[in-house]
């Protein structure tokens, strides 16, 4: 069985493996990154099973709708109530895709949302996943100022009146 969890430093070694199966180089979060991952350790949640790591998802709590670069470089703590919920990551390792694991970490995030009064989720992805967001009720909201890791990301924004 599947189970959801908050970030542990032990998780660090597993992440790096699931966060380099799934972007490139460029566009991969540094190890520093994560090792700055208990400042949101309420919004970095992994899924596992058996004591394996299957994938996750993690963002600060940002003041805006759309993020931008700097937060893939400049991590602080949430706060407690309100802000747009970001997620920088969200990863399922290659042997575990087609699973739903990515749906659970997404709906973890959106209760989240409900429970500290954030205006929603807002995230950033390439072209060919716009589709799968879409389908989990994100609303395309245009391509991103963002240039992190030297591509092209589209807004996608689900807002918690949007939210079951």
């Amino acid at each position: 069985m599947i189970s959801l969890r908050n970030v542990q430093d032990a998780d660090l070694e597993q992440l790096l493996l699931i966060e380099n199966e799934g972007f490139s180089l460029e566009e991969a979060a540094p190890k520093e990154i994560f090792l700055e991952s208990q400042l949101i350790a309420d919004t970095f949640i992994v899924a596992e099973r058996d004591g394996e790591i299957l994938g996750y998802i993690n963002g600060p709590v940002i003041n805006q709708p759309y993020i931008t670069d700097n937060l893939f470089t400049e991590i602080k703590e949430n706060p407690k109530k309100g802000g747009y919920q970001s997620v920088l990551g969200l990863a399922v390792s290659k042997q575990a895709r087609s699973q739903r694991i990515a749906k659970n970490l997404i709906d973890r995030m959106e209760e989240f949302v409900k429970e500290n009064e954030r205006e929603g989720i807002t995230l950033t992805c390439k072209q060919e996943l716009v589709s799968f967001y879409e389908k989990l009720r994100f609303d395309n909201h245009g391509m991103s100022e963002s240039k992190h890791g030297g591509v092209s990301w589209y807004n996608m924004v689900k807002l918690r009146e949007g939210m079951n």
